[in-house]
């Protein structure tokens, strides 16, 4: 019998992401109230203590990104938002939820894994620069020449944002997976790269309006869940999460091409913050 060809190995062997990015986990949980009408009042307050301790974002465990927020309607009653270059410290976290004193009050609802990228459809500076001149612009002039530097100079910062984000400080926030069709007349993925590019230059005009109103970030599930993408909104107002996904929709990226998840809607707030709000009291 012949052996089986052995693939060389990579050129390094890591559990971060190779170009340089964070795992991410959004995870959802609801509160099992018979399990804690059973607990006495030391262990209900034991738990509490554990809880807020080992989700606060400044233990020394703590995965570099770690937010938490209460959830409406019945999908959840609280979520969580992690983010480490380490998948095993963020899926420390809900270990160690589920083994804390109020584990077995705690029923997993939801998540999605996935990862931080730089999407192949944000334009290189010579992309950019190409696109000037398709505009009109002249390579020679002193406007495309400024304009090609302040693309560079925001290009720096928009990658980092996009691969190790900072949490905006906005108290609302959405979360919904999504895919792109590979339906027959609808399939994403046998459009040329022009025909994408100008599709998601579209979409991302739409998305520029909200600037100062919404935060968003697109991790990558392809290989990790079910769905391909994990969209994440910040708003300074729930409304802006309405306004922001009813314009977008219309974009022929979305209305044509777009298959979206369930929806999670909910507010940022510290770890004894959601357990207040869910009644959690010894």
């Amino acid at each position: 019998m012949s052996r089986p060809h052995v693939a060389s190995p990579p050129s390094e062997i890591s559990l971060s992401p190779a170009a340089g990015g964070w795992h991410c986990s959004h995870l959802y949980y609801s509160w099992n109230r018979t399990a804690l009408a059973r607990m006495q009042p030391t262990e209900i307050s034991a738990g509490i203590d554990a809880v807020t301790a080992l989700l606060d974002p400044e233990e020394t465990d703590a995965p570099l990104r770690m937010q938490t927020s209460v959830v409406s309607g019945h999908k959840a009653d609280f979520g969580l938002m992690l983010m480490d270059p380490d998948p095993l410290k963020v899926e420390r976290v809900n270990q160690r939820l589920l083994a804390s004193p109020l584990g077995h009050a705690l029923v997993p609802g939801y998540s999605f894994v996935s990862a931080t990228e730089i999407s192949e459809y944000v334009p290189t500076v010579e992309q950019f620069g190409e696109r000037l001149i398709a505009e009109g612009e002249t390579a020679d002039s002193p406007t495309y020449s400024a304009k090609v530097k302040g693309y560079a100079d925001r290009l720096v910062g928009m990658n980092r944002q996009r691969l190790t984000p900072d949490f905006p400080t906005w108290p609302n926030t959405c979360f919904y997976p999504m895919n792109k069709k590979r339906k027959v007349g609808e399939n994403w993925f046998m459009l040329s790269k022009d025909e994408r590019n100008a599709l998601m230059s579209e979409h991302a005009r739409s998305g520029m309006a909200f600037a100062g109103k919404v935060s968003q970030l697109i991790t990558v599930a392809l290989g990790f869940d079910d769905w391909e993408w994990g969209v994440t909104l910040w708003a300074a107002n729930p409304e802006f999460l309405k306004e922001i996904v009813y314009r977008m929709r219309f974009d022929e990226a979305s209305a044509r091409y777009a298959e979206f998840g369930p929806f999670l809607v909910s507010y940022i707030c510290t770890p004894a913050e959601m357990l207040k709000h869910c009644r959690i009291s010894g």
